[in-house]
């Protein structure tokens, strides 16, 4: 990689993982270069992904460079983000998730029980969304379903095993009304 394209790159990643965009000056600091070198940097990236009419580009905002989703993709991204807020979980859904989540394996009537509601229909809603499933049946009279989490389960809540979920006491404080 030559020293233009690895100054690129550079920038590129440091826009990338700043997340509220740098100044020219942030950047050259940060690179140990001058604000000339990291200007042309920024203005070729600029101009490579207008010219190839990306859905992100690097934008500049209040002084401040950034990544920044292409206007003309916008209706696209609303549409998204439509659908992703109508698949967030209601109270009594995430509620049922939880004793699953921590009580696991466990069957439909004791989460009724500890919930002392119905939660047939929360437990489908938590199925269809993948997020958790049958993993057996409990060895008693009329041997009823055993349910858990899954792997969808662990990458909607970021966790790469249930070994990194909150002690039940810590969840208990949290206030659900406030989310």
């Amino acid at each position: 990689m030559n020293d233009s394209a690895y100054l690129k790159a550079a920038v590129e990643g440091l826009l990338f993982l700043s997340g509220a965009g740098l100044t020219v000056a942030e950047i050259a600091a940060g690179l140990g270069m001058n604000s000339e070198q990291v200007q042309i940097a920024l203005d070729s990236l600029v101009d490579e992904y207008a010219e190839r009419e990306s859905g992100i580009g690097i934008h500049e905002i209040s002084g401040r460079y950034t990544f920044a989703t292409a206007p003309g993709i916008h209706p696209a991204i609303q549409n998204f983000l439509r659908q992703k807020k109508k698949e967030t979980l209601t109270k009594s859904a995430l509620e049922t998730l939880a004793i699953i989540t921590y009580k696991q394996p466990i069957t439909l009537p004791e989460i009724e029980e500890i919930r002392s509601v119905g939660s047939r229909a929360q437990l489908i809603a938590l199925q269809q969304k993948k997020l958790v499933k049958a993993v057996g049946q409990k060895e008693t009279v009329g041997k009823p379903t055993l349910y858990g989490t899954t792997k969808d389960f662990l990458r909607y809540f970021g966790l790469n095993s249930l070994d990194e979920l909150p002690p039940p006491q810590d969840v208990k404080e949290l206030n659900f009304d406030e989310l």
